[in-house]
């Protein structure tokens, strides 16, 4: 780091930093709380669909128990045939956003499968429908919890570090000016005196 330069041009660099950081600061820490709230609310959501996962994996558990005949074959009798994904913009983070997704059921035969296959491939439909939300919001919520990691990094930098630092240098630079004023005023009226005792002689 660059020695600290004790003049007035310094002091006023010092002081027009000093500024800039304490408006950018506000900024700065609003854009961390709006972050930590968009975090939280992700948090909420993926709770929200694990519990629907759960839910419905007890619902179809309930209501077909004829699933654990490992005789019918269900294997790929659904699959996502197309996934979009948009990234948007939130509050300066480049967030995933599901938009659309397909999922499709394989055509089987409905004469050699039993009537409550149709019922399974509603369910797995939603279960993957379920799956992929929740796969997207899992994403956003490390992306989110990234940002907010990297802000709070550079809230306490300024907050702690760099305004702390620019007042004392400030602080330092007066009390060396104030300091420097204050000497050549006694330099000046030492000569005055001894220039008037000079004259009178």
């Amino acid at each position: 780091m660059a020695r600290l330069q004790l003049s007035k041009t310094s002091l006023t660099n010092e002081k027009r930093r000093l500024e800039g950081f304490e408006r950018f600061l506000p900024s700065l820490d609003l854009k961390r709380r709006q972050l930590t709230a968009l975090r939280a609310g992700t948090a909420a959501t993926i709770a929200d669909l694990a519990k629907q996962v759960e839910d419905l994996r007890a619902e179809v558990a309930d209501r077909l128990p004829m699933l654990a005949n490992t005789d019918i074959d269900l294997n790929a009798l659904v699959h996502v045939s197309n996934v979009q994904v948009e990234m948007e913009n939130v509050v300066g983070v480049r967030l995933p956003r599901l938009s659309g997704a397909q999922v499709d059921v394989r055509p089987y035969s409905y004469l050699g499968k039993p009537h409550w296959v149709d019922q399974v491939a509603d369910d797995l439909k939603r279960m993957l429908d379920l799956r992929l939300r929740l796969q997207v919001e899992q994403s956003r919520l490390e992306l989110l919890a990234q940002a907010v990691r990297t802000v709070t990094q550079r809230v306490n930098l300024f907050d702690k570090v760099l305004i702390p630092r620019t007042r004392a240098n400030i602080k330092r630079i007066e009390i060396y000016l104030s300091d420097a004023e204050r000497a050549a005023v006694v330099r000046a009226k030492i000569a005055k005196a001894k220039h008037h005792r000079q004259a009178a002689a």
